[in-house]
């Protein structure tokens, strides 16, 4: 085997850092600060952490179909970008502004109208009635603040990963920092009640949160709009708020197998977390440390996903078909070799971060055990990660739902929820068991990337109907 073929020269890795980091910037500070502010709830104690914690699951679902809604419009932004169509991409952000607006106001009525529900699915009686109805109580207080923030995240999203795929990724990132530290400090002001305020404990982060959420919106709409020369797209944007008919067919065709993907997969992640939680309340604590610190761990080959799909993207869109091959292949050896690192790191620090939360011996014991078991699939999970962009890159939307939201609802749910409640089976190799079917996924993705099926472009063949 030619090892060779799976490195790049300087100039390649040059080129995926200029596009990589600022997106582990971005996302970096985000989950950095994300971990810092669950620390802050989690000062408050094991219920309120919890019942924060569920609402966010459910807070994830919503903010996966925004994106995956708008990731078929993503997909045809970075092509026409590489085709050099300002039109094209001016219609693709028209039509994620549509489908933010739309998937927003229905993400808050819902939430509006299950939020008892959906909470109580994670709520089990192995604890006592005392702490299940506090932390019931505690999450509705939350969601019915963070409710307000879903419009702008929707719409910040637009703005940010249009800009990404056009290949401007600074301004994103400049914003998410802007965000993220607001959000600190108002957490910090506002769940302890520093500065005079008062100390608003849940609801607190709640506000925080929704303030940064409005934050970066403002910030990407004034930078973009006064910019309009670095931001092509944006140069009459707002004239007219129509989309091509063939266009908006296009995206649909393509967007509904993307926002159902991405919404059975989030869905599956959290009921898959719901079967973990049959264990008690100690294992949703438990989880949302560990993930919260998992996450800051996983910032390098999420980054590099996202790096995957406008760079591969752009290739495609140029008719570079051997380039794109050749890149990616480069792309998916060093998002494996990046992430084994931080996989190290993650192993090394974990029984370290449960230390800073006010819980039990028994949440923080079981969290770094979580910690350790996600450290030792990370690498297999960044393959699948890379693979998954490498597939949507390219348009193939249905081998792309086959692939994620598929393997987890034959796969992963079916395993979670047979050992949870079919057996005594205790949390930590019911932990361990399901965190392994990652590496089935990644055999599946070895099969798709070498078939080559997700080598082609969308848009080569239309007439550029504007150049820049």
């Amino acid at each position: 085997m030619n090892v060779k073929k799976y490195f790049g020269d300087r100039a390649f890795y040059k080129m995926v850092l200029a596009v990589s980091v600022p997106i582990m910037v971005q996302n970096g500070i985000s989950n950095f600060v994300s971990m810092l502010d669950n620390v802050m709830v989690g000062r408050l104690g094991t219920e309120s952490m919890s019942g924060v914690s569920i609402v966010n699951q459910f807070i994830f679902i919503f903010n996966l179909v925004i994106f995956g809604a708008a990731s078929a419009a993503g997909i045809f932004t970075a092509q026409y970008h590489g085709y050099g169509d300002v039109k094209g991409e001016r219609d693709t952000f028209r039509a994620k502004m549509w489908i933010s607006t739309l998937v927003g106001v229905a993400g808050i009525a819902f939430f509006a109208l299950f939020d008892e529900p959906i909470i109580s699915l994670f709520l089990h009686e192995t604890e006592s009635e005392g702490d299940l109805a506090l932390t019931l109580a505690e999450g509705k207080r939350y969601l019915a603040v963070m409710l307000a923030g879903l419009l702008p995240f929707a719409f910040s999203n637009a703005y940010a990963s249009t800009m990404r795929e056009t290949g401007k990724t600074v301004v994103p990132m400049v914003a998410s920092i802007v965000a993220v530290l607001t959000n600190f400090c108002f957490n910090y002001i506002l769940i302890f009640g520093h500065f005079g305020a008062p100390a608003l404990g849940v609801v607190g982060a709640a506000i925080a949160t929704v303030i940064s959420r409005f934050v970066e919106l403002a910030v990407l709409v004034i930078w973009g709009h006064t910019h309009t020369k670095t931001y092509a797209f944006l140069a009459g944007a707002y004239r007219g708020l129509t989309v091509p008919g063939h266009l908006m067919g296009q995206i649909a065709l393509k967007g509904l197998p993307l926002m159902f993907n991405e919404f059975f997969w989030s869905t599956a992640v959290t009921l898959r977390n719901q079967c973990y939680s049959t264990r008690g309340l100690d294992v949703v604590a438990a989880q949302n440390i560990a993930s919260t610190i998992v996450n800051v761990f996983n910032v390098v080959f999420i980054s590099l996903g996202s790096a995957v799909a406008i760079i591969i993207g752009n290739l495609l869109g140029a008719g570079k078909l051997e380039e794109a091959k050749d890149t990616d292949r480069k792309l998916l050896a060093f998002s494996v070799l990046s992430t084994l690192g931080m996989a190290v790191l993650l192993c090394v620090s974990a029984p370290f971060f449960p230390l800073l939360y006010k819980t039990s011996d028994a949440v923080r014991e079981l969290a770094t055990y979580m910690m350790i078991a996600s450290a030792a699939i990370m690498p297999f999970c960044a393959f699948a990660n890379a693979a998954y962009f490498t597939i949507r890159a390219g348009g193939n939307v249905i081998i792309t739902l086959l692939f994620d939201s598929v393997f987890m609802w034959v796969i992963v749910m079916p395993t979670a929820f047979l050992l949870s409640r079919f057996t005594g089976i205790g949390i930590r190799p019911l932990y361990l068991i399901c965190q392994a079917t990652e590496i089935i996924k990644v055999v599946f993705g070895v099969a798709l990337i070498r078939s080559g099926t997700w080598l082609r472009s969308l848009v080569g063949e239309e007439k550029p109907q504007e150049m820049s």
